[in-house]
């Protein structure tokens, strides 16, 4: 019987800035085409983890294994070379530009000495549409789009480049309901097809249930929940977390 090769594993990673220990002996692990939820008060260290999966941070100690080969994450395009690629809440989209050109930013197509235009918008039709994402027009400024819209086309850039770990930094964050379900049907639709891997840092935790395969919470930079989101509960999440705040009220400062 063949055994199955997570997409991703964190094994026993630690992070110091200076006096400040940001994470301390975290284990992660994402299976090909899992949805993993990252949930965790502020100052847990779920930034911090999401930049050394994507390479913009080293660890002080601990391992990377990307499709059961142990990495040394050098920088951002070199975790991308391996298929991981982050889409932050700034998402990196350039307002004055087009979709179809924001889609191709910093891989556009050329038919020399032009860029190839055609082919670039055509693509990115074609892709949209295949991950469900309804625009009227690729060639309207990334600007005018909602930010529902906005973030689908930073998504789906990612899916595009042949990401195969995708980090969705609170990609939910200051949406409407119309906009975050978009996000969410996109989410879905990754699951559905069942390459990409995906984590994705939240803070609604019935969102996260909704649309997550398994759920890790981590506190004082450690996971100290990992659960199948089938089994578990708004309930219990929040109890967690609760729990957890109101220990440290009552710790010594």
């Amino acid at each position: 019987m063949t055994t199955k090769v997570d997409a991703l594993q964190v094994l026993n990673v630690a992070k110091r800035f200076g006096a400040l220990t940001a994470l301390r002996d975290v284990n992660l692990r994402v299976a090909k085409g899992e949805v993993l939820g990252l949930i965790g008060d502020n100052g847990a260290g779920k930034s911090t983890l999401i930049k050394i999966i994507c390479g913009y941070h080293r660890p002080d100690a601990g391992r990377i294994v990307v499709d059961g080969a142990e990495v040394t994450l050098r920088s951002v395009d070199h975790a991308r070379s391996l298929g991981i690629d982050t889409v932050y809440q700034d998402l990196a989209l350039i307002n004055e530009l087009s979709v179809y050109h924001n889609m191709f930013l910093n891989r556009e197509l050329v038919r020399w000495p032009l860029l190839n235009n055609r082919a670039m918008r055509k693509r990115a039709e074609q892709h949209l549409r295949d991950m469900g994402v309804d625009l009227p027009d690729v060639t309207v400024e990334v600007a005018k789009l909602s930010g529902g819209q906005r973030q689908a086309i930073a998504v789906a850039r990612s899916v595009y480049s042949d990401a195969r770990i995708l980090l969705l930094d609170e990609p939910l964050a200051a949406m409407g309901a119309k906009e975050g379900t978009l996000i969410l049907d996109l989410i879905r639709d990754l699951k559905d097809r069942g390459d990409v891997s995906v984590i994705i840092i939240a803070h609604n935790y019935a969102q996260v249930l909704d649309v997550c395969d398994r759920v890790n919470l981590l506190q004082h930079g450690r996971i100290t929940f990992d659960k199948r989101a089938a089994d578990t509960s708004l309930d219990e999440l929040t109890e967690l977390v609760v729990s957890e705040y109101r220990s440290a009220r009552r710790r010594p400062t």
